[in-house]
């Protein structure tokens, strides 16, 4: 049943709403936040929403603006124009960071053409596919479907109308966060991961990455769910590490899939041996427990999917402003214009068919994207399950139609980037039409600036996931054993050269997707080396998005990135298709998600923190347990709040700017980094080498970080 709906701006008001200014104002908003979430999810694999710091930021610049310049105050409606544009680049950074680093796991490169295509065909079809949808969801779903996102957003417009919003609180956790990470990281002035290694519990240790994005990942989802992450990190880093050191230290071969015996391997080696693969089974089978409790859901969403085209596609007369989408032509002229782009795409690889595969896919999820979205919020949205479906129907068709050569990796991986993007899109579109439909505005002017929004972000993201993978690279020859060299320099077709000068030689380009067995490559392990004209391999080149090296030849330290969620999908193309993956580690994990779900406990969380290391997860939990406290010292002051207003709180506001401040750092830092010898000479730990060695140091610090944010979440806190 629909519930009755007043919007706050009137349907017969006439508001300035899509301007130029407020339009480009999102989009250099949607660049920012898309690269910091980028940078999110290739460290943890996930990202938080960013409407509301958006919305936030955007009245405050208004205001300012205003008042410096003697402008027209900007109006609701072009606020929430700002915070619509700026949202998209946040749900495709996700979509883009969890697939497509895949490519340079699984031996490719990572081609800017390819990332920028797929990002915007999935970008620009996760709102396409969302216009027809809008009455259905939106409309007279109000009222069943929550979108708790978008309805807090909305709040936050209102009040910043009303005059009682201030973006001081982001702009002092940015600028903190900021601050922080670049004494952190660039000039080394302590460790930002500081370890103890547990001396009586052999294989266990106990550390954290005390960054301020995590922190801030942890207040905004909560003690509950940073709980469970932790709980999965103590599980790998305090069960199987000491487990698998203590039963395999006797052996006298290695262990497969490892190449070293385990007596010999480091506790991070160990990690991406054995624990790494237990992990990934544990987070696919998570991911499709998740969509399988969501059937119902996705089965209703379809049938008012369709429901909602065939009464997209009547002529309506008189129709309100609030009312006004973009035609259904153009829905259906753009999304033909999208299957002749991926089947004519040069970098995607894909057939016709495979093109309205991807198209009539995207439509599915997105339907159920924005559905679940609207019920569970889009924290809580498998899009992760939704991207390993997909990725494991499409590794299966291909395996039997006998589609096993390394090209079609590329084409899978294409095909489930694509639908990612859009599915994570999707969510995000309907919560930003949700805000809309609350605030009172036109659903035309908000769908154009959502692909105005979806456009640019798609195009820079490409550059910035290049750019972050530059910078933390590492050509080695420490790393080559001596005289290695391969038996024919001729097959070797792909040349590069060294960045930096300091070597002016072009070299030929190994790949090895798996290490050799036998011969002279036997010594060298997985991955990419550069080959002089006489044969013998001079450099290895250890990627900075899952590269194992972390220092450079000269021992600078470079920042490297985990990816989670797009190793998660090379492995499975990879064991799909080759049929060589470690599956009595992956059943191990699927056990794990199995076990969880019948105890009643989210697997999906507990699984990611068993995928990621203890370190990442620790932080996080730090987060949670400071959101723990705030709720509970609020509650005794007697102050009662809604879920909009918690959701828009002082401590969510600051752990926004902490995360978009220690983010843009790390981004601004791969910048300088880029440019050989800037990163040693503000590394202030070559004159003081004791400041990396001090835990106690970074331990301190993150723990006033801390405080500030119990300080700031629970001293503007005031009663209603």
């Amino acid at each position: 049943m629909t519930k009755e709906h007043k919007p706050f701006i009137a349907s017969s008001a006439k508001v300035a709403e899509l301007t130029v200014v407020p339009v480009i104002v999102g989009v250099l908003l949607g660049i920012v936040f898309g690269a910091s979430s980028l940078y999110l999810a290739l460290k943890v694999g996930m990202t938080v929403s960013a409407s509301i710091p958006v919305a936030v930021l955007s009245i405050t610049l208004f205001k300012g603006f205003s008042k410096l310049f003697g402008l027209k105050p900007a109006t609701i409606l072009e606020n929430n124009i700002v915070q619509t544009t700026g949202s998209a680049g946040e749900s495709i950074a996700f979509g883009v960071a969890v697939t497509m680093p895949a490519l340079l796991i699984l031996g490719y490169e990572m081609e800017v053409g390819r990332i920028m295509t797929v990002a915007v065909l999935g970008g620009l079809l996760g709102v396409l596919m969302m216009i027809p949808l809008r009455q259905a969801l939106i409309v007279k779903g109000h009222g069943e479907l929550a979108y708790p996102e978008g309805t807090a957003c909305a709040e936050v417009l209102i009040a910043g109308e009303r005059g009682g919003t201030s973006a001081k609180t982001v702009f002092a956790g940015f600028f903190y966060g900021l601050i922080y990470k670049f004494l952190n990281l660039g000039l080394k002035l302590w460790t930002d991961v500081p370890e103890k290694a547990i001396g009586f519990f052999k294989g266990a240790a106990v550390s954290a990455e005390v960054s301020p994005e995590l922190l801030g990942v942890g207040y905004i989802i909560g003690p509950r769910i940073a709980c469970i992450t932790v709980a999965g990190g103590l599980l790998s880093s305090w069960v199987f590490m000491p487990m698998i050191k203590l039963f395999g230290a006797g052996l006298t071969t290695p262990l497969f899939p490892a190449t070293k015996l385990i007596a010999d391997m480091s506790l991070h080696e160990i990690w991406r041996s054995y624990v790494l693969y237990i992990g990934a089974g544990a987070v696919a089978a998570g991911g499709i427990i998740s969509l399988l409790q969501s059937l119902p859901v996705i089965i209703h969403g379809a049938r008012a999917g369709l429901g909602g085209l065939k009464s997209a596609t009547g002529k309506l007369v008189n129709v309100k402003r609030t009312d006004q989408d973009l035609p259904i032509s153009f829905v259906l002229v753009g999304s033909l214009v999208l299957v002749l782009a991926i089947w004519l795409s040069p970098s995607l690889k894909i057939n016709f068919f495979g093109a309205v595969l991807m198209v009539v896919f995207g439509f599915l999820f997105v339907t159920v994207s924005s559905r679940l979205t609207g019920e569970i919020g889009s924290s809580s949205n498998p899009i992760s399950g939704m991207t390993v479906a997909t990725l494991l129907f499409t590794s299966l068709v291909f395996l039997a139609l006998g589609w096993v050569d390394p090209i079609y990796r590329v084409t899978a991986l294409s095909v489930a980037a694509v639908v990612c993007v859009a599915a994570s899109n999707g969510g995000t579109t309907s919560q930003d039409l949700k805000t809309g439909f609350l605030v009172g505005a036109t659903p035309k002017a908000q769908q154009i600036s959502l692909l105005i929004g979806a456009l640019t972000s798609a195009i820079v993201i490409g550059y910035t996931l290049e750019l972050l993978n530059n910078a933390s690279t590492i050509y080695s020859t420490k790393a080559i054993p001596e005289g290695v060299k391969v038996e024919s320099v001729a097959s070797l077709t792909e040349t590069e050269k060294v960045p930096g000068g300091h070597d002016l030689n072009t070299y030929h380009i190994l790949r090895l997707t798996e290490q050799p067995v036998a011969g002279p490559l036997a010594k060298l392990q997985a991955g990419k080396y550069l080959v002089d004209d006489g044969g013998t391999v001079r450099y290895l080149v250890d990627p900075g998005i899952n590269g194992v090296l972390k220092n450079r030849d000269d021992g600078s330290s470079v920042q490297k990135y985990e990816a989670p969620k797009a190793r998660l999908m090379s492995l499975i193309i990879d064991g799909i298709l080759t049929q060589k993956l470690p599956w009595g580690l992956v059943l191990l994990g699927v056990a794990i998600a199995l076990v969880l779900e019948l105890c009643q406990v989210p697997a999906l969380p507990f699984a990611v923190g068993v995928y990621l290391p203890l370190s990442v997860s620790m932080p996080i939990f730090c987060g949670g347990a400071i959101r723990w406290l705030v709720e509970k010292i609020t509650s005794r002051r007697g102050i009662k709040q809604t879920d909009e207003e918690k959701e828009t709180g002082p401590g969510i506001l600051f752990s926004s700017g902490l995360i978009a401040g220690g983010s843009i750092a790390g981004i601004g830092l791969a910048i300088l980094f880029v440019k050989e010898g800037w990163g040693q000479a503000l590394d202030m730990s070559a004159k003081h080498p004791w400041l990396l060695e001090c835990n106690s140091l970074a331990v301190g610090l993150f723990v006033l970080m801390m405080a500030v944010l119990l300080k700031v979440a629970t001293t503007k806190v005031k009663a209603r």
